[in-house]
């Protein structure tokens, strides 16, 4: 604490302070340090690591130039000319430098009331969000950005917890250990309060998200002219010597979009489609209380088709794409997942009848698994495979709608993959890969789904839980 500005406290007070100081001294370092990355951790990341959005507010009672130093020529490069009062909005590059200057006056071409030459300042972009930058009078520039203010707030909320303290110790029954305890709560409350704060923004956003991806999906359902979303980067899977175009349109840690082409044969198909056939029923989601149900969230025919893996080796058809969707599953993800205790595949068909059609097949927005952002639950879902077998006329695509719309249209042969838990952190995804089948209105799709699990074993399989991920049946 500041001994200096406790000089109307008691020496006994005085005494306790000293005392905490010795006792708090090894956890103020670190105490500050949550509290700053507590606060750091609330500003809003960009998905491009090195570009950054800068806003100049002239407050200095002049009209300055904007200019951007070329670090190849030292050029100065103009940006904007910003007038007393209003803001420059730029999109700039971590390291970029600028130099705002005071213009000369109008009517003398002079600067300043004595004609002194025309003042300056300069700033660099940040690696961190939030950038802004004021010129005060004097063409003074002060830069502000989320590290600099969670520093500052973390420092304001220390100042606050050590004025509440030292008002405490004060007190004829303090002692040291209270007042750490009387600290330590004050802290505990300002965080607690921020959060909520912060919270508050998130929720809002999250709604306006929301809003946005239900008017997203209406749109790009009904466009039967859209592509599929322009991928990232394309790359190569090579599984047994056949080498295959991989398509990456999403790369997170716990979210991941690909399209892998020439995934699945036509031989594969009729084999799921012929074995389906006399199976096929009302497909079933969630009920939300471990159950399932037959639901109008998903309209169309589906059934199970197990897997002859005991016939893997004689080159079944069915055996064979399942073994590729395992290797492609453990290509990206590492995790060494094999078939024991997994989920058998979907034979799912979805029929148009029209555009007429009130109640068309689709399958609405839906998370395969839990997508809240949350720890991983063992036993649930990781990641599913959905190769296309029949493509309709008229819709039946792939929306990815809270992942900027990315748009997959179904192609013959074609397989979408995604996956919603970070293998590192073991936190799933928070909603970008929740995802529609789109409305068939001409045509028939049929499709071919895999759904993945992780920490399944033979003696614990899938239906050893329920639709929330409970454990419901021990391992024997």
């Amino acid at each position: 604490f500041l001994i200096n500005s406790v000089s109307s406290l008691t020496v006994k007070g005085i005494s306790l302070i000293k005392q905490s100081m010795l006792l708090m001294a090894g956890s103020m370092l670190p105490l500050y340090s949550i509290l700053f990355l507590s606060l750091v951790a609330f500003s809003k990341a960009k998905d491009d690591p090195l570009e950054r959005s800068i806003e100049v507010h002239n407050k200095s009672g002049e009209t300055v130039q904007l200019d951007w130093i070329d670090p190849r020529t030292d050029e100065m490069v103009l940006q904007d000319t910003i007038s007393y009062g209003s803001v420059s909005f730029r999109n700039s590059f971590v390291t970029h430098v600028f130099q705002v200057t005071e213009k000369p006056s109008k009517k003398n071409g002079y600067c300043g009331k004595n004609g002194k030459s025309c003042r300056s300042g300069i700033f660099r972009v940040s690696p961190n969000q939030d950038q802004v930058v004021f010129v005060e009078p004097g063409i003074k520039v002060i830069f502000e950005d989320s590290k600099i203010v969670a520093q500052k707030k973390a420092s304001e909320l220390l100042a606050q917890c050590q004025n509440r303290t030292m008002e405490a110790v004060a007190s004829p029954s303090a002692t040291p250990q209270s007042a750490i305890k009387d600290f330590g709560k004050c802290v505990e409350e300002s965080i607690a309060a921020k959060m909520e704060e912060v919270d508050e923004e998130i929720s809002f956003q999250s709604t306006v998200r929301k809003d946005m991806a239900r008017l997203l999906e209406d749109y790009t359902c009904f466009d039967y002219e859209l592509n599929t979303t322009k991928p990232k980067r394309t790359t190569t899977w090579t599984q047994r010597g056949v080498v295959r175009d991989v398509d990456i349109l999403l790369d997170r840690p716990a979210s991941k979009v690909h399209v892998v082409k020439n995934f699945i044969s036509d031989d594969e198909c009729k084999s799921f489609e012929e074995t389906a056939e006399p199976m096929l029923g009302p497909g079933k989601v969630s009920d939300g209380k471990g159950g399932s149900m037959v639901h109008w969230s998903k309209k169309g025919l589906t059934t199970q088709v197990e897997v002859p893996w005991e016939k893997e080796r004689q080159g079944d058809p069915i055996a064979r794409l399942s073994r590729r969707v395992y290797d492609y599953v453990n290509h990206v993800l590492d995790l060494d997942i094999d078939e024991h205790g997994q989920e058998q595949p979907y034979f799912v068909r979805y029929v148009g009848r029209g555009e007429d059609d009130e109640q068309p097949d689709r399958h609405f927005p839906h998370c395969d698994s839990k997508c809240d952002g949350k720890e991983f639950m063992r036993g649930s879902r990781i990641a599913t495979m959905i190769m296309y077998c029949t493509i309709p006329e008229k819709g039946g695509a792939t929306n990815f709608v809270n992942a900027g719309g990315i748009h997959v249209v179904p192609e013959k042969g074609t397989a979408a993959f995604f996956s919603y838990v970070d293998p590192e952190t073991e936190i799933v995804d928070n909603r970008l890969t929740l995802h529609s089948g789109c409305p068939v209105f001409e045509g028939v799709k049929s499709i071919v789904v895999q759904n993945l699990r992780w920490g399944v074993t033979k003696e614990t399989p899938w239906d050893a839980y329920d639709t929330l991920g409970n454990l419901i049946k021990k391992e024997e």
